[in-house]
């Protein structure tokens, strides 16, 4: 398995996993919006044979009265692929990126009331916490949990080269990785070939 940020050649693919997978769907433009302007933050997990499997869609809000913080746009796993821990490989990416790229001091999400797979994998696997509850927040009416992770307490927990430091410390994936804040901000100035990051939450 490999875990790498996402391109924009991706794009098709990652909305067909979140077709396959979850019952929150976006159009193409947004997939764009992410990976214009935060090419830094998606990520997608790809088979042997390249082909993906799943991904983190992320961004940074841009609420300028509160501390800098990541939000889990999407993040989705395909049936055959999960509990393998694709899932946190993932997120601990794309908020590591978060960290070295934009100093967020915490990563937000939101996930159904109804979805208990999902609020477990949150709440007991990768350690966010309910914050409130934002009624009607879905498109058929359906309640979310907005939940929240506090990255303060990762940061010093990061490997300072990640590119190699990374490769060591997870088992059975590898990884790409855009490594230091030079290169994050290298490649968030590139024109062409945006690589970006992914995953599902809203």
């Amino acid at each position: 398995m490999n875990i790498r940020c996402a391109k924009t050649e991706d794009l098709m693919n990652m909305q067909h996993c979140n077709l396959l997978c979850l019952p929150e769907n976006y159009q193409m433009k947004y997939y764009f919006y992410h990976g214009l302007s935060w090419p830094q933050l998606s990520y997608v997990a790809e088979d042997e044979k390249g082909k993906i499997v799943g991904y983190v869609l992320a961004k940074m809000e841009e609420d300028s009265d509160d501390d800098p913080h990541g939000h889990i746009t999407s993040l989705a796993v395909k049936r055959s692929h999960r509990r393998l821990g694709l899932a946190q490989k993932l997120m601990d990416q794309s908020s590591q990126a978060m960290v070295e790229c934009f100093k967020a001091k915490y990563v937000s999400l939101h996930v159904r009331k109804s979805n208990r797979a999902a609020l477990h994998l949150y709440t007991n696997t990768l350690g966010f916490t309910i914050s409130e509850i934002e009624p009607k927040y879905y498109a058929d009416g359906e309640d979310a949990y907005a939940m929240k992770k506090d990255l303060l307490g990762q940061v010093h927990s990061f490997p300072k080269n990640s590119s190699e430091e990374m490769l060591a410390s997870l088992h059975g994936v590898s990884l790409t990785l855009l490594g230091s804040k030079r290169s994050c901000t290298l490649e968030s100035h590139g024109t062409t070939g945006l690589p970006f990051c992914s995953v599902e939450a809203h």
